[in-house]
């Protein structure tokens, strides 16, 4: 268990993590219906701003230590995700951003799900379930021989257990450390 993000931290920490590598070798025979009496949409972007991928980088993994993506230059990060097999998807819930996924889809005969999560406001309202299917599917939809995803002891505590109840299978594990970002780090990647 890690201490929670101090919003003014003085100077970057380093945390140990178990990162647990899990695929999937055949697509699901069902994925989990659509929450009903709920105003969602799910929006494939093109073309996404550097800006905006960094706020959706930002407001989804900041509870989780998500600093790589971060990290990366405005060249680094453009070329990434001007790849033409990049597909990014965008949840909106009530006309506001509430989490997004991003797929690489330049691997050989494989799809990862690089990035996957919510917006804190998002988080407890029964949309998880789904979303992930969403994910999973559009994964498979470019016919895959598998599917990949990658979580570790500082994300969702249900992350895990998710990934394998939706058909993911840990495969292997590793241990890294994750140097964390000061707010005012943090503050001025995003507000470039």
């Amino acid at each position: 268990m890690t201490k929670p993000m101090s919003q003014h931290a003085e100077s970057p920490e380093f945390i140990p993590v178990t990162v647990t590598f899990l695929e999937m070798s055949r697509p699901p025979s069902h994925y989990p219906p659509l929450p009903y009496n709920r105003q969602i949409a799910l929006l494939r972007a093109r073309n996404i701003p550097l800006h905006y991928y960094r706020y959706l980088i930002d407001r989804v993994g900041r509870k989780w230590y998500w600093v790589n993506a971060l990290r990366l230059s405005d060249e680094e990060l453009a070329e990434g995700l001007a790849k033409p097999d990049r597909d990014i998807r965008i949840l909106y819930l009530d006309g506001v951003p509430a989490g997004f996924f991003d797929l690489k889809v330049h691997l050989p005969d494989e799809v990862e799900l690089a990035y996957f999560g919510m917006i804190e406001h998002a988080i407890g309202q029964g949309l998880g379930k789904w979303f992930l299917g969403a994910a999973i599917e559009a994964a498979w939809s470019y016919k895959p021989l598998k599917v990949s995803v990658q979580t570790c002891t500082l994300d969702h505590p249900a992350a895990l257990p998710l990934y394998q109840k939706l058909g993911f299978s840990p495969v292997g594990q590793t241990h890294e450390t994750v140097r964390t970002m000061t707010f005012e780090e943090r503050s001025s990647i995003v507000m470039r």
